[in-house]
């Protein structure tokens, strides 16, 4: 089965790229509107062995640009939800599902230097600063993903190297954030990101719905269960996203990964 679905891709890149692809190992952290794309085509792409890591549950507002949140799977845990979806592509990868969240306290609990790829799609500054500065300590390849939310111009997505990011307030925060631990970056690392700004227009309000599964949403007894996990509205902020743009910005750094097998085995004289 594996041979038949990636036989276009390994007609691009060749028998040995893609026997590279099927051996490395990737972790990506949030699996929402950016991680969850990315997953999907790291996973069409060939990639065998990956580890998605997001704590929450799907949310009725998630439906509008992340991959596995659909008016079926409101209330699921997004990491079992997504891992269900990867494997209707290919039974025969290995997908670990953790519903966990990246902090100081749980940092060490997922083995980033057993990695060849680490992907950072989260939105917390604290944790996704903590991430890179771990990340970057280990030996694996690692992509981030800046702000992908007020956008609304695929063109003007781009990829370069964090410390040269222009006109992303994300990107400003997390350096303004190194300069205060005095704690820096090992290594570069590239980032895709857009310089684009909008603003909101409609009203900023919280989900306020019965049919979601949000903290602030549930009334009455419920499952306890969906009070876990779902931050939604407990955000100080929510900021407009769509669709096109999210996934862009995921498939772009599924690109990235899949680009450095390709030329790092073109650099040990495999094929691609």
């Amino acid at each position: 089965m594996n041979q038949a679905i990636f036989r276009r891709t390994e007609l691009l890149l060749g028998e040995n790229t893609m026997e590279r692809v099927a051996r490395q190992r990737v972790i990506i952290f949030g699996v929402g509107g950016v991680g969850s794309w990315c997953a999907e085509s790291l996973v069409r792409s060939g990639i065998n062995h990956l580890t998605i890591v997001d704590s929450d549950r799907v949310c009725i507002t998630n439906v509008n640009r992340q991959l596995m949140a659909t008016a079926g799977t409101v209330g699921e845990v997004k990491v079992e939800a997504l891992k269900e979806r990867l494997l209707s592509i290919n039974p025969m990868a290995e997908i670990t599902a953790l519903q966990k969240i990246f902090t100081q306290e749980t940092a060490d609990e997922f083995g980033l230097e057993n990695y060849d790829y680490i992907i950072d799609a989260i939105d917390s500054l604290k944790d996704k600063a903590l991430l890179i500065l771990m990340a970057c300590r280990t030996k694996a390849r690692f992509f981030s993903s800046m702000g992908a939310a007020l956008k609304m111009d695929p063109t003007r997505i781009k990829v370069t190297e964090f410390w040269k990011v222009q006109g992303d307030p994300l990107a400003r925060a997390l350096r303004n954030k190194f300069k205060s631990l005095e704690q820096f970056p090992k290594r570069k690392f590239q980032c895709v990101y857009s310089d684009e700004q909008l603003a909101n227009r409609g009203h900023n309000a919280t989900c306020g719905t019965e049919h979601c599964m949000c903290p602030k949403a549930m009334t009455g007894p419920g499952d306890p269960t969906l009070l876990n996990h779902e931050w939604c509205s407990a955000k100080a902020r929510i900021n407009g996203t769509v669709a096109h743009i999210t996934a862009i910005f995921g498939f772009m750094l599924a690109g990235l990964v899949l680009e450095d097998i390709d030329k790092r085995c073109s650099q040990v004289g495999g094929e691609g």
